[in-house]
């Protein structure tokens, strides 16, 4: 069967090991069956440059490389400095932030999600100052260990503030969801980040599309699978 395979939000690190099992294990049983492979941001819990020696990276980069498919990746809000180099021990090919894709007579946009949710106002005013590509110039040139201690400081910062928000901040606003799928055409919008798996009906300009959410990978692993008959969103054990 022709099928094409969606993951996000993988949050990988030393940390959560049955994550990184429960990835292999997918990237050696399902992965290979599909026709493609797309990685729509946070597959790792943090990136601070490609000249991390974390043997973890290595680790992955082998794994993926070695698939016989074509893989996509997509930057996430945690793993947006992921650069050319580690693309390449990966075999993967990097995709802008909003992409569309033909696929089963289907117009898709696929993107990492975090654009999508504008109510929350400081994340998105934070996301723009640190997606300039002089700031990530100036990171990037920094020892390691600094950027170490830098990326640990952003991350507990925002778990604090992350605490204090409303979930309905937090979730995608449904004016920027019809604007993006409207403004590429689309009749399937897939994307991760909000952590909230499902797949919602939308009305646009007179028909029925969806829009597929993909789960993180806590305590299983989840996946959205599109082929000829539609969009399938998938739990799994690790």
């Amino acid at each position: 069967m022709s099928r094409t395979l969606f993951i996000a939000d993988l949050h990988l690190c030393q940390e959560e090991p049955a994550i990184t099992a429960g990835f292999m294990h997918f990237l050696q049983r399902e992965a290979p069956q599909c026709d493609a492979l797309y990685i729509l941001g946070d597959l790792f819990e943090a990136w601070i440059g490609d000249d991390d020696p974390n043997p973890l990276h290595q680790q992955i980069a082998a794994a993926l490389n070695a698939l016989p498919i074509p893989i996509y990746f997509i930057h996430g809000n945690r793993d947006f400095l992921l650069g050319k180099r580690f693309a390449h021990a990966s075999g993967m090919t990097l995709l802008p932030e909003e992409q569309v894709l033909e696929l089963y007579g289907q117009r898709v946009l696929i993107m990492h999600g975090d654009t999508l949710c504008t109510d929350d106002e400081g994340y998105q005013r934070f996301r723009a100052k640190v997606h300039q590509r002089w700031l990530q110039t100036l990171f990037l040139a920094l020892p390691l260990r600094l950027r170490m201690r830098v990326a640990a400081k952003m991350r507990a910062s925002s778990k604090q503030s992350n605490q204090h928000k409303s979930l309905t901040i937090m979730d995608v606003n449904p004016a920027a969801v019809t604007r993006a799928m409207q403004r590429h055409q689309a009749s399937l919008l897939i994307h991760g980040h909000t952590h909230r798996p499902a797949i919602h009906e939308i009305s646009l300009a007179g028909t029925t599309t969806q829009r597929g959410v993909l789960g993180a990978w806590h305590h299983s692993g989840s996946m959205i699978q599109l082929d000829a008959s539609g969009m399938t969103l998938i739990d799994f054990p690790f």
